[in-house]
């Protein structure tokens, strides 16, 4: 007799079977999925020993951010940038501010902690929750950890990179990056210490010119009470001719006589005194004339060697140069120093932005540099190669150049975020930038002066549909206004 398989026997072994193949088919899912979420929370630290923080580079597309010392990466974690229509900016930074515990004015006062602000319109990185996607409203967002740690490691002035995709600085030698004269240092010597005479002779000379002010008037004082002197004396003579000739009787004429004679040789002996008193004055009076004009002149020396002394110390110098604008800017410590024409070959040609950073000493006195190229349109050794920047340009501020000094070459130009307090500052055009055209300009210097202290950046508070509604009121480029911006 054939045995019969009743049909529910059959079935559960295949639904058996087509279940574990569902579970194993799940699993390389569920392991890719683990996989990308430990990517997303994932931290690393070189394995060597780390220098100082020369540069930070955040990839938009990879939603990573690397920080750089002189010898290559050091520290790298995964960040949260701007979401749609409020995107993180890219383009060439710097730190502008450091702020341990920062606090946002809106939204329960939510917490950015470790802030390193890279422009006044309230752009920053700082410490965030991380969903492991674009969700800040402009600021770029690091694990809380990393954030204080970079914070603590960070100094004014560290070169922040947000760029569209992955970037990297690579090694670079070229004769057109500019390297310190062999003799810079022993020539900056001398400078400084010729500044440091100057100073001394301009002290010295402010010195003399207030003893001359303080004798001068010491003199003066002197003059006006034998002056008063005088005029008392005058006054008392002047009484005494009325009363003799108001006397009728001889007694009292030879009483008046005699008091006239008193107050005649009064008068002479105040006269006497005075114009010993103004011939001795003299001299000092006219050296104040002199000892001040002396000491203007030597104040005047002083600020030009000074100048020529900061001038020729090593410090790190930047230069941008702007294809859109043709024009090339240096800055020194956050301050405009020289602006000028530039000339660049086949101007109307796309040149790319690239950061050229000199990283460190050679043993021979030379810079070490490296490129970053942000936007690639040429590759750096083409940028440079198209651009030709005046010897005098280099003479000046190029001589004495120290680590850290940088040359920017962009196809933009500068930023309006660049001004006062800030490096140079360069968005890339052909990106979002939501997150910076949402933070409106003011119409009122009344309403900076306001909110002077409000020190509002992105946050993570509230949702962004939430209105525009915050103020920030940080110096403008150039004595312009400051910008408005909301928060969140």
């Amino acid at each position: 007799m054939t045995r019969r398989t009743h049909p529910a026997a059959w079935r559960v072994p295949a639904f058996a079977g087509i279940a574990l193949a569902v579970l194993f088919a799940a699993l390389p899912a569920q392991a890719a999925s683990r996989h990308a979420r430990a990517e997303r929370t994932a931290q690393e630290t070189a394995p060597r020993a780390a220098g100082e923080p020369i540069m930070a580079i955040v990839s938009l597309a990879r939603q990573r951010v690397t920080i750089y010392d002189k010898d290559g990466w050091i520290l790298r974690a995964p960040v949260s940038s701007g979401v749609r229509g409020r995107e993180t900016p890219a383009g060439v930074f710097a730190v502008i501010q450091k702020d341990k515990d920062h606090h946002s004015n809106l939204y329960d006062d939510a917490s950015m902690p470790n802030m390193l602000r890279i422009t006044w319109s309230g752009i920053a990185l700082h410490g965030g929750p991380l969903p492991g996607h674009a969700a800040s409203h402009g600021c770029v967002r690091m694990p809380y950890g990393f954030a204080e740690e970079l914070f603590g490691e960070t100094r004014l002035g560290m070169r922040v990179l947000i760029a569209p995709d992955h970037a990297a600085p690579v090694d670079i030698a070229s004769p057109a990056l500019f390297q310190p004269k062999p003799d810079a240092e022993a020539r900056a010597k001398a400078l400084a210490d010729a500044a440091a005479d100057a100073v001394k002779q301009a002290d010295a000379a402010k010195s003399a010119a207030a003893i001359a002010t303080r004798e001068a008037a010491q003199a003066s004082a002197a003059l006006r009470k034998l002056e008063i002197a005088k005029k008392r004396a005058d006054v008392r003579y002047a009484a005494a001719d009325k009363v003799l000739e108001a006397a009728t009787s001889d007694d009292a004429k030879a009483r008046a006589t005699l008091g006239q004679e008193r107050a005649a040789a009064d008068v002479a002996d105040a006269q006497v005194q005075l114009d010993a008193a103004t011939i001795a004055a003299q001299p000092k009076l006219d050296a104040v004339t002199s000892a001040r004009a002396a000491a203007a002149a030597a104040e005047a020396r002083r600020a030009d060697a000074v100048k020529a002394a900061r001038e020729a110390a090593p410090a790190a110098v930047s230069i941008f140069i702007s294809r859109k604008t043709q024009h090339l800017y240096v800055r020194r410590g956050f301050k405009p120093v020289f602006d000028d024409a530039v000339v660049i070959r086949d101007p109307d040609q796309a040149i790319g932005t690239h950061v050229f950073t000199a990283v460190a000493r050679n043993d021979d006195g030379t810079l070490r540099w490296t490129a970053v190229t942000i936007d690639g349109a040429n590759d750096a050794n083409s940028a440079l190669a198209r651009i030709t920047i005046p010897p005098d340009v280099l003479d000046r501020f190029a001589s004495a150049a120290a680590v850290r000094s940088s040359l920017i070459v962009s196809d933009e130009p500068l930023s309006n975020e660049t001004g006062e307090g800030t490096e140079f500052v360069a968005v890339l055009s052909d990106a979002p930038q939501g997150g910076l055209a949402m933070r409106h300009h003011p119409s009122s210097r009344v309403h900076v002066a306001r909110r002077r202290n409000d020190l509002a950046t992105d946050g993570y508070g509230g949702s962004p549909n939430q209105p525009n509604r915050g103020f920030f009121g940080q110096p403008r480029p150039y004595d312009r206004p400051s910008p408005f911006f909301s928060s969140w």
